[in-house]
């Protein structure tokens, strides 16, 4: 049974292996344009920075280096239930000098379409094991975003040689570019 977290809230995580499904629906009359939202990681070490540029991984670049964190590729419309995007992440795999894996959600081209995550609903991220495809944790984002275009749903970090999910919630304006100047 899947613990729900709430924002804030800290949860072990047990399984080396697993998958995150993040989810979400748009407001589809809002602003006569189509959403397309977009799940990027962030590999981070002691510094709180990127391990290296090929550690950003999303639609463009789908694997980290070692072949810990992978996208399955970007779903340009979010439509249908379920998950809209996932990662699949192998931490046994993981660089050692990772320590941190951030998970954020951005609206691509959302000034131009004058998008912001208030116009999105049911958000949600998840940790579920891949081989029973059992919900380990999940978190709901219950916030409202009025002027964000970006989101860190969740971060999941090590300490004391464990790895933990954070379930965070937190949102800026500035798009992906926004997260790229704090972790580069």
């Amino acid at each position: 049974m899947a613990i729900n977290l709430q924002k804030g809230q800290r949860e072990a995580i047990n399984a080396p292996k697993f998958v995150i499904g993040l989810g979400w629906d748009t407001n589809s009359t809002s602003t006569g344009t189509a959403f397309d939202l977009d799940a990027s990681v962030f590999v981070l070490g002691d510094n709180k920075k990127l391990l290296s540029d090929e550690n950003l991984v999303f639609y463009n670049n789908l694997a980290s280096p070692d072949g810990a964190v992978e996208h399955t590729g970007d779903n340009l419309t979010g439509d249908g239930d379920g998950d809209d995007e996932q990662i699949r992440v192998d931490l046994s795999k993981i660089d050692p000098r990772a320590t941190e894996v951030c998970i954020v959600v951005t609206i691509h081209d959302a000034d131009n379409r004058r998008q912001n995550f208030g116009q999105v609903r049911n958000s949600f991220i998840r940790i579920f094991d891949a081989v029973s495809n059992t919900d380990l944790l999940k978190y709901e984002l219950e916030e409202d975003f009025s002027i964000e275009t970006a989101v860190e749903f969740g971060r999941i970090y090590k300490r004391n040689n464990e790895w933990k999910f954070e379930a965070v919630g937190a949102g800026m304006k500035g798009g992906l570019q926004d997260y790229l100047n704090k972790y580069n």
